[in-house]
């Protein structure tokens, strides 16, 4: 689906700056426009989740993203990431989050649908033709 969109972002993304790139990615990810999300993404990315040091997910390219982000949607009634410290380096941006969300199904016998769930991480990003190529996000 993102296919046809891309080539047209692409050429709009050239003019944003990373910082820009992970602003979009964030606001579009809160209000899960899962469209939105990819255009903010090289096709060869790669996403990594750690939970307590422990890696939980990794994913290579657009296609498996864009297959866990629509999943991901429906475990949620609404999230929000709130940017909290941004470090910016040459190779990649680190930046500090609270994440805060409504679970929309059960997880376990202590968290049930409609519990909120409030968590504190990092997230790296790296870079590549102006869009995000890597993103590692942890809590």
């Amino acid at each position: 689906m993102i296919e046809k969109y891309y080539d047209y972002y692409f050429q709009f993304n050239l003019i944003m700056t990373n910082s820009d790139l992970i602003k979009n990615y964030i606001q579009t990810y809160n209000s899960m426009y899962i469209i939105g999300m990819l255009m903010n993404l090289h096709n060869d990315i790669v996403f990594e989740n750690y939970s307590k040091g422990v890696l939980m997910l990794r994913l290579e390219g657009i296609q498996a993203f864009e297959i866990q982000a629509e999943k991901a949607c429906t475990f949620f009634n609404w999230r929000k990431q709130t940017i909290k410290d941004w470090q910016i380096s040459q190779d990649e941006i680190i930046i500090s989050i609270d994440y805060h969300a409504e679970l929309a199904m059960d997880f376990s016998k202590s968290m049930k649908a409609g519990d909120e769930l409030k968590l504190s991480g990092t997230s790296t990003f790296h870079f590549k033709d102006g869009l995000i190529s890597f993103i590692k996000d942890e809590s």
